[in-house]
């Protein structure tokens, strides 16, 4: 390979990785302010007093996290929420500063952390029930040398730390505190006090151990209370839809709306039995839950809001399904997709009548996605359909790129350096598996982040292949095959280049991978395992052939017929790539939604929406402003040689 490409796909792998990267140290800075502010709310009332300062200590550190809080904010990546939340910043420092009420500050707190989450998405819950047991001894062997065993800040190391420790049991603050909120302060610790990071501990002790604290404030006559708000109050249950809700309400949120006596027991009960929440709503019912909730933030006039929740109901009610739903009713999917961009579109613009009526229509679709999947585990067909139509959809594209390289090397009597492809798939598959598994059952991976994954490396691989496409077009229209691959391609294919060749390959696969597995479980837990091995045992013969095919057909065809049949299906693979990556950024809250009509074909990336067509313009103006380019350059040095003749 020529030197200039080895460059190219450096850089292209230099902006993959370091993209990533800064999308987790972005999520990683998200995470502190919002604690900073949270902190904030909750602890103001401790320092202020109907306007005067009730602890010197305790104000100088309210104005300082404000301070961090509104400096961190302000180096976050811009993007189109980020005004929105520097202004909420700024309005709460303000409110410290003149030491307003108590109340107005955690509310101006609050209205911040919304507006945070909004421009900046991340997982504001556990992936599974924590397990209070677990949280209770991870408590006495961790934190009770501090705050008590029974979180009355009087253990024996209380008495020498300034600031003394949190007392859980205190009511006020207990009351305005989140269990996400203490799970960040286990996760990162508290600047400015003895409260360390416990970054030994796994994702579900912390959030174990997070529940367990917030159970503290709370006696036996609150539960049983709050047990039978529960069973016996529809507000209840539409408070507490699922995990993200209890994780990130406090008691002082719901006050108005559920009475404070209420939203105490209530909470009281719920957190420590929280599975009674997992046990009474599915993803679904999440789903509308949040669509209502967006809705109503929106004709409030609280647009950060309503984007954030707009948002949730696909990443957090509608995505986990989807695998499932995928398999029966594929256009439904494609419906909901299409139907969550036009209403997020909708609010965007703030056209309230438009968002309304999006909504409603998908409220129809949800409640019809919840009668296909009521209907009861796949059968046989429907199962092996499934699996084989899955692994060929996701498979062909890794494919054609793979069998490319091998035809590729073959033609170019490099048969040695093949190794190096064939391990860069083989390793993609081990990779996605353990990914996988790692996602599953160690960390929580949000609906968020999986989108920001596969919108980068979609786009990260279009532009390889759009390099790699111009390239193999120049070297078609040149001519002279034979004699440029004796004198240059043996050199050009050096260690470094076939350790080039390992990475394309590995990615070409690892990105379908981690898509397919999720497919995959969710058919395995509908049953039919008999006719979901078959349909993939059916679906790698399928692939096999195809790969036989295509090599097959390659190595009959003359070399510079080969290089311009595969520059051209180079570049086409590169604009489905860049449609795909632009949707899964959509899908993410990364990029705006702008509907347009426009075809919606999946398996050409193309997606009703101008960002995604414009994505797809853009690379597809590129490869043929290339291709032209080659043709030019070819006819001149056509020339040049005719003429010296």
């Amino acid at each position: 390979m020529k030197r200039e490409f080895l460059l190219v796909l450096a850089f292209c792998s230099a902006f993959f990785f370091s993209a990533t990267a800064s999308a987790e140290k972005t999520e990683a800075s998200a995470k502190q302010i919002w604690q900073l502010i949270d902190y904030v709310g909750v602890d103001y009332s401790g320092a202020v007093v109907n306007g005067t300062i009730a602890s010197d200590a305790e104000y100088a550190e309210m104005r300082d996290f404000t301070a961090q809080a509104l400096q961190q904010a302000k180096a976050l990546p811009d993007n189109a929420g980020k005004a929105e939340l520097l202004k909420a910043l700024v309005t709460l420092r303000e409110a410290v500063e003149r030491k307003a009420d108590s109340g107005k500050v955690s509310t101006l707190a609050r209205a911040a952390n919304a507006r945070l989450l909004a421009a900046y998405p991340m997982p504001v819950a556990p992936k599974n029930v924590p397990d209070l047991k677990r949280g209770a001894a991870v408590f006495q062997a961790q934190c009770a040398s501090c705050h008590g065993t029974t979180g009355r800040a009087d253990g024996p190391l209380a008495a020498s730390l300034d600031p003394p420790p949190i007392a859980f049991v205190d009511r006020e603050r207990a009351a305005s505190r989140s269990v996400m909120a203490l799970y960040q302060a286990v996760s990162q610790g508290v600047s400015g006090t003895a409260m360390p990071a416990f970054g030994t501990l796994t994702e579900e002790e912390r959030w174990a151990v997070a529940l367990y604290t917030g159970t503290l404030s709370h006696d036996e006559a609150m539960r049983a209370r709050g047990e039978k708000a529960w069973k016996n109050d529809p507000k209840a249950k539409a408070a507490f839809p699922d995990l993200t809700a209890l994780a990130t309400h406090t008691e002082s949120e719901l006050a108005p709306e559920l009475g404070a006596d209420t939203a105490r027991d209530l909470m009281a009960y719920l957190r420590s039995q929280p599975a009674a929440v997992t046990s009474s709503s599915g993803g679904l019912t999440l789903a509308k839950t949040r669509l209502q909730e967006s809705l109503a933030a929106a004709h409030a006039g609280d647009k950060a809001t309503a984007m954030r929740l707009g948002l949730s109901a696909y990443l957090d009610g509608f995505e986990p399904v989807e695998p499932t739903l995928s398999v029966r009713d594929k256009a439904l999917v494609t419906g909901v997709e299409t139907a969550m961009l036009e209403y997020r579109a909708a609010l965007e613009r703030g056209n309230l009548t438009e968002a309304q009526t999006v909504a409603e229509r998908l409220n129809t679709l949800f409640t019809q996605a919840e009668t296909t999947l009521k209907a009861g585990a796949a059968d046989a067909t429907t199962a092996f359909a499934g699996a084989l139509t899955i692994l060929l959809r996701e498979g062909v594209e890794a494919l054609l790129i793979v069998v490319g390289m091998i035809a590729f090397l073959r033609k170019a009597g490099r048969t040695d350096v093949l190794r190096y492809v064939h391990a860069g798939w083989v390793v993609a598959l081990l990779a996605g598996g353990l990914t996988w598994a790692v996602a599953t059952y160690v960390v929580d991976i949000s609906g968020a982040s999986r989108e920001v994954t596969e919108g980068l490396s979609s786009l990260f691989a279009a532009v390889v292949l759009l390099s790699v496409g111009l390239w193999m077009h120049q070297k078609s229209s040149a001519g002279r095959w034979q004699a440029y691959l004796k004198d240059k391609l043996s050199s050009a294919l050096s260690r470094r280049s076939a350790w080039a060749l390992f990475g394309l390959s590995f990615l070409a696969v690892y990105r379908e991978v981690f898509e397919t597995v999720l497919f995959f479980s969710a058919l395995a837990a509908e049953g039919s395992s008999g006719a979901l091995l078959a349909g993939l045992a059916t679906g790698v013969v399928i692939l096999g052939i195809i790969t036989w095919v295509l090599l097959r057909t390659s190595t009959r065809m003359p070399i510079g017929k080969f290089f311009a049949a595969s520059s051209v299906l180079v570049a086409v693979l590169a604009v489905v790539l860049a449609g795909k990556g632009a949707a899964g950024l959509q899908e993410a809250g990364w990029l705006t939604s702008s509907p347009m009509a426009w075809p919606h074909v999946d398996i050409l990336g193309m997606y009703p929406s101008f960002e995604t067509a414009t994505a797809q313009l853009l690379v597809l103006v590129v490869a043929l402003a290339g291709f032209s380019f080659n043709a030019l350059q070819a006819r001149r040095t056509s020339k040049a040689k005719h003429g010296r003749r």
